[in-house]
């Protein structure tokens, strides 16, 4: 049974952490083969399993002993039927392996949850295209249609809500919103961005948000920026304006490289985990309603330890 379904805690305020860049982690650190960058096929066996539950855990246990909240992403940012099926899995292996993804993070809940660090579980659901590049959108009734199926399967788990992570463009994110809305369940959508601030379709994030929320009633429960550098974008949100107090989760690639750059990198860029604190420190205290922060590529535990330490030391100056 789901936890948090029906009153999600990172709305109330505080610090709640979630992962860093898992596909770039696992192959870069780890030296795992992620064809697609698709981490849920690691599932398929028990080497791949404690693959993921190292990794898991390595970023929970920091929430744990910091006393912060923490938001258990699933690893099916490619666990759909298009990504899916170049792996060979049929639909009904697709209901299997997210329901799957979803069951470990909820054995890795009873783990490392405490009083103080309460811990939301959230499906993950990815572009149906590149999260690079907008590419050929799909109109929102077609994005509702090809996002259900994942989404009904996070529905029928202890999943609290979903979360489209990378999403490019308007159309499918209102699709995503309105298939979590038909199944009972909470929505965070998870823009990207170029390096002029702007998503991938030519969209500012103010339009973006603002067009998703006049399709949906407003339905998202909140909006985050992911996979940019926050010289990407911090300029752009502008403190006390409404469609900035809608984004409430941040993602940042350790990376200042654009997503060609990254695209054709054969090296890892992880940046500066110090550096990449002080300026979610700097966004955190100029907005002051940001809740949830984590990273994307090229960023693991040890920048995510750095977010924690310096965001949770200005909270408590």
């Amino acid at each position: 049974m789901a936890k948090y379904r029906d009153h999600l805690p990172q709305l109330d305020g505080g610090i709640f952490l979630t992962d860093g860049g898992i596909e770039t982690t696992l192959i870069f650190h780890e030296g795992l083969d992620l064809p697609y960058f698709a981490a849920f096929d690691l599932l398929k066996d028990r080497t791949g399993q404690a693959a993921l539950r190292r990794y898991f855990s390595s970023h929970a246990s920091i929430a744990q002993q910091h006393d912060c909240g923490f938001i258990l992403e699933s690893p099916t940012w490619r666990a759909s039927s298009d990504w899916g099926s170049k792996l060979g899995y049929r639909a009904a292996d697709l209901v299997e392996v997210n329901r799957q993804s979803i069951a470990l993070l909820a054995d890795l809940r009873r783990t490392f949850e405490t009083a103080k660090a309460p811990m939301v579980i959230s499906g993950c659901v990815g572009p149906r295209g590149d999260g690079y590049q907008a590419g050929e959108a799909m109109t929102a009734e077609e994005a509702q249609a090809y996002h259900t199926l994942q989404i009904e399967a996070f529905a029928e788990s202890e999943a609290d809500m979903i979360t489209a992570i990378t999403m490019t463009n308007v159309p499918e994110a209102v699709g995503v919103t309105r298939a979590g809305q038909a199944a009972g369940m909470p929505v965070v959508i998870s823009f990207t961005v170029e390096t002029d601030g702007r998503l991938p379709s030519g969209d500012t994030l103010k339009d973006a948000i603002a067009a998703v929320d006049a399709a949906t009633g407003d339905g998202p429960a909140y909006y985050m920026i992911n996979c940019a550098h926050p010289d990407h974008f911090a300029e752009a949100l502008v403190a006390g304006e409404a469609w900035v107090r809608r984004i409430r989760g941040l993602r940042a690639n350790a990376s200042r490289l654009s997503h060609a750059e990254l695209d054709e990198a054969e090296e890892l860029d992880d940046g500066n985990p110090e550096e990449l604190s002080q300026q979610y420190r700097a966004l955190w205290a100029k907005l002051g309603h940001i809740t949830v922060m984590g990273g994307c590529c090229g960023t693991d535990h040890r920048h995510i330890e750095a977010i924690c330490h310096a965001c949770s030391t200005a909270a408590a100056a």
